[in-house]
């Protein structure tokens, strides 16, 4: 009887965590930071969405050792470890992510002409900033996947 109990129970609170709306935005977000972080890393090395070399102020480019797109090479393998790092940790994660779209904005910031992607980026900040926020909410507890 304390079967049928316990698993009555369990399906109620997994119906219950689903219809959560923070719950939902926590996977939701969680997801995307985990997703296009890894892609748009993946893409560093191909150069298949845009040439992402030009994409790096030049000051940054006198600074760092190499070609731009040795930079990028960089770039993309901490992205996709940022995305693995919120598929693992998004307490820890959306903190790392926002960080880095915050050197990416101070980036884009000094390269004339790239002022609307900088203000797309602060949003995509914002969001990252939500899920560090949510994680601390939902991350580690028993939650249906």
């Amino acid at each position: 009887m304390s079967s049928a109990t316990t698993t009555t129970t369990s399906a109620e609170s997994r119906r219950a965590a689903l219809g959560d709306p923070g719950y939902q935005a926590f996977v939701i977000l969680r997801t995307g930071f985990t997703v296009a972080p890894i892609l748009f890393g993946l893409d560093k090395f191909a150069n298949l969405l845009v040439d992402w070399p030009a994409y790096l102020a030049p000051w940054i480019n006198d600074v760092v050792p190499g070609s731009a797109q040795a930079a990028m090479y960089a770039v993309g393998v901490i992205e996709i470890v940022a995305g693995l790092v919120v598929a693992l940790a998004p307490r820890f994660g959306g903190w790392l992510v926002a960080g880095w779209l915050a050197g990416i904005i101070v980036n884009l910031l000094t390269i004339p002409g790239h002022y609307d992607i900088a203000l797309r980026d602060f949003g995509l900040l914002l969001g990252a900033v939500a899920l560090a926020r949510l994680a601390q909410r939902y991350h580690g507890r028993r939650q249906p996947h």
